[in-house]
């Protein structure tokens, strides 16, 4: 594998590869067992913080998509019959309420190349491939040459993540709960995601949004079936990147947890 050439490895994988290294240098230096999957996890959590202002951006102008929606579909009955006059009072309403619609898809694409970036550099290291030819190929690009590596420890609390769940008859039965609360969280994610994003209004001469229902309804199923899936036949690692990637998200789109849960408890 070549590491030193090529506009996306340089600006992003590269960088990400010495980041993780460099985590796991410190775990390492401290004695902590299973360095290079709190390194995993320690990478994870610096990329959504550091992808924090983009998402809350997009949740902020979800939750604010949502309260428009009704004053949207009051809109869209009184203007039913003049598509233009329809669309200049709906532009008026989205820079009265400060909502700019395209930004949302815009905070979505910033965030998809450093996804890619950091899956590509977990994979590096994940992918099977023997640990002595990665060194060789990761230490031709680190930054500070104490970060070169010579191995790395794939143990991490009693899970091997350098190799995939699909393995689980030569490792044992514990491996398949890599996949199940790979997809349970998935399954969360993208419900609580939808929860936030209000449906498109009706048109006229629409029967009805039956058809959004039913596409969202097999997104809440059929993507956490596929990501549980990819857990289980890819190395543990990259579902513990996701599942980190996911408790985050899940956090900042339900907010505080316990918050929520004492503000439904009933007062005696």
């Amino acid at each position: 594998m070549d590491l030193t050439s090529g506009l996306f490895n340089a600006i992003l994988i590269v960088p990400t590869i010495n980041v993780l290294l460099f985590f796991n240098f410190i775990f390492s230096a401290i004695g902590l067992p299973g360095s290079f999957g709190f390194s995993i996890i320690a990478l994870t959590v610096a990329i959504r913080l550091l992808l924090n202002p983009a998402s809350r951006q997009q949740i902020d102008m979800a939750k604010k998509m949502q309260e428009m929606k009704p004053h949207l579909d009051i809109l869209g009955e009184k203007h039913k019959d003049d598509k233009k006059k329809l669309q200049e009072e709906q532009m008026k309403l989205y820079k009265e309420m400060g909502v700019n619609p395209a930004a949302g898809c815009l905070y979505a694409l910033v965030q998809i190349p450093v996804f890619i970036g950091l899956y590509q550099a977990l994979n590096i290291f994940l992918a099977g491939e023997p640990i002595t030819k990665v060194a060789v190929a990761v230490n031709k690009i680190v930054y500070i040459p104490f970060l070169k590596i010579a191995t790395i420890d794939p143990w991490f609390f009693g899970f091997n993540i350098g190799i995939a769940p699909s393995n689980f008859p030569k490792y044992g039965l514990h491996y398949l709960a890599i996949p199940v609360i790979t997809a349970i969280l998935q399954y969360y994610q993208v419900k609580v995601t939808m929860s936030q994003t209000p449906p498109k209004p009706k048109k006229e001469g629409e029967k009805s949004t039956d058809m959004q229902s039913m596409m969202s309804g097999q997104m809440l199923y059929i993507f956490p079936l596929m990501i549980g899936y990819f857990a289980y036949v890819l190395p543990a690692g990259l579902s513990l990147y996701w599942n980190v990637f996911s408790i985050f998200s899940i956090i900042q789109y339900k907010g505080n947890p316990l918050k929520s849960l004492l503000v439904k408890i009933p007062k005696k």
